[in-house]
């Protein structure tokens, strides 16, 4: 199947690309999203019509993108969870966790701007986690995993 890219997609084209897709991609996800239309003769015709619009909507969500970034780099949140002695995590950190610390700092993130290609955080330790707010737009955040101090109150004693 044969799109017309509305936007600029990581790992699939610039806005205006012509690229070819499999169907249930297209059908299901990338025309539905409003990310690309079918690559019809009519379509592209009124592509290119609208063309200047779609740069000057994509330039300034990129210039959105870019003021987050400014705000987050440098960002250094610390969770807390329960460990065994070892250091390795009862449970795991996930993309939920890591954006409601940084949200505790003030500034604005979605789960699904995480990245985490390894897997959740399993270990305590330092992390380099990225965040990836759009196709251009890519920065990396600090998360520290310590264990959870156990009160002695808890204990029993």
């Amino acid at each position: 199947m044969e799109v017309i890219l509305l936007e600029k997609i990581h790992k699939l084209g610039d806005l205006g690309d012509k690229v070819r897709v499999r169907a249930g991609y297209g059908r299901n996800f990338l025309i539905p999203q409003k990310r690309a239309v079918p690559a019809t003769p009519e379509n592209i015709e009124k592509f290119e019509s609208q063309r200047a619009e779609l740069e000057r909507v994509q330039l300034t969500a990129l210039s959105a993108a870019q003021v987050r970034i400014d705000a987050l780099a440098g960002v250094e949140v610390e969770i807390s969870a329960k460990a065994a002695t070892e250091g390795k995590l009862y449970g795991s950190i996930g993309t939920a966790e890591i954006a409601e610390a940084v949200q505790a700092t003030g500034n604005e993130l979605e789960k699904r701007e995480v990245r985490l290609p390894d897997g959740p955080l399993r270990e305590v330790g330092d992390y380099q986690v990225i965040v990836h707010l759009q196709a251009d737009a890519e920065t990396s955040i600090t998360v520290h995993v310590v264990a959870e101090e156990e009160s002695i109150a808890d204990s029993g004693h």
